[in-house]
């Protein structure tokens, strides 16, 4: 072992980082981050849906297509007349395929079916496991003013019945913007 004592030769600038320091700070942010983010998770209170310029997309008949709002102040459901737009405090409305009303269990029962529908149509699980492209996904287009429980619920219930993939449906960007 060599200790330099520091005198006589040539003096050079010491070229070793102490990295003890930067692990130590490293450590504390990840803490910090560890604390925080799901507090801020939890804490979500608005599901705004980002305008995005979007592609055209190749959907496939066999994607479930789910609506996401609530009532109204007054109690009263998309596509009754009267209608006043979605209210926070108001009832989860989901609508399978954008037209059947359903409340989560029949949410929840006609996915699956309709999953297992698909299954047997494409030859078993495990014809469809060898082609990822044949397993439909859900896309849900959720109300900007409807609460996150009424997604959450959503995802969760067709989650349950067996669909792997979800995603979002947004608002194209106007042309020229």
């Amino acid at each position: 072992m060599a200790v330099s004592m520091g005198g006589g030769g040539e003096e050079r600038p010491m070229s070793d980082i102490n990295t003890t320091p930067l692990v130590d700070v490293m450590l504390v942010l990840l803490i910090i981050f560890l604390i925080a983010v799901p507090v801020a998770i939890q804490t979500i209170d608005k599901l705004n849906i980002p305008v995005i310029e979007t592609q055209e997309s190749k959907d496939k008949v066999e994607n479930l297509l789910l609506t996401v709002s609530t009532t109204d102040a007054a109690g009263r459901s998309a596509g009754e007349p009267g209608f006043e737009g979605a209210f926070r405090e108001g009832e989860c409305r989901v609508y399978f395929n954008n037209t059947t009303p359903v409340d989560a269990r029949e949410l929840y029962d006609q996915a699956f079916e309709r999953l297992e529908a698909i299954v047997e149509r494409a030859g078993g699980v495990e014809a469809i496991m060898d082609d990822p492209e044949k397993i439909p996904q859900v896309h849900i287009r959720g109300d900007v003013d409807a609460p996150w429980r009424c997604v959450a619920g959503t995802i969760y219930n067709v989650q349950a019945a067996g669909y792997p993939t979800i995603g979002f449906i947004s608002n194209p960007v106007a042309p020229g913007i």
